[in-house]
């Protein structure tokens, strides 16, 4: 009888475990969430017709590293990192931000249609490009 308990304990606590876990993404209101632009894998590229548009500074990259916005939108960086990060254009865009640690942000408003190319500039190979349209 101990046997079969113990076996059912497991069972439960198995069973429990399973149902909690799995997705991959975290959200910090405890329920599952549809990804956002940011959430994407960096290899799709992200678009939005409204608000901002969102990037996050992840294990030293940016996710989605590629994202098309339109004129007049925001794009906005998240460092989600434990180490500081800064955003620079260096093609297509006069920007460059001031080096922001985790859970800071950076913003920058699309003024005009073209492709424009960013980094950081303490992390090489931490680029983006971001697709400007009307």
């Amino acid at each position: 009888m101990i046997r079969t308990t113990a076996l059912l304990t497991v069972a439960a606590c198995a069973a429990a475990v399973a149902g909690c876990g799995g997705g991959g993404s975290s959200s910090s209101s405890g329920t599952a969430a549809a990804p956002t632009p940011a959430a994407t894998s960096a290899a799709a590229p992200a678009t939005s017709s409204g608000g901002a548009v969102q990037i996050t500074m992840k294990n030293i990259q940016f996710a989605p590293s590629k994202a098309t916005v339109k004129v007049g939108q925001t794009v906005k960086w998240t460092n989600d990192d434990s180490v500081v990060h800064d955003v620079s254009a260096t093609s297509g865009a006069k920007f460059k931000s001031d080096l922001f640690a985790k859970g800071k942000t950076y913003e920058f408003k699309a003024t005009k249609p073209g492709t424009i190319k960013y980094v950081c500039t303490i992390h090489p190979g931490m680029d983006g490009t971001l697709t400007v349209v009307k």
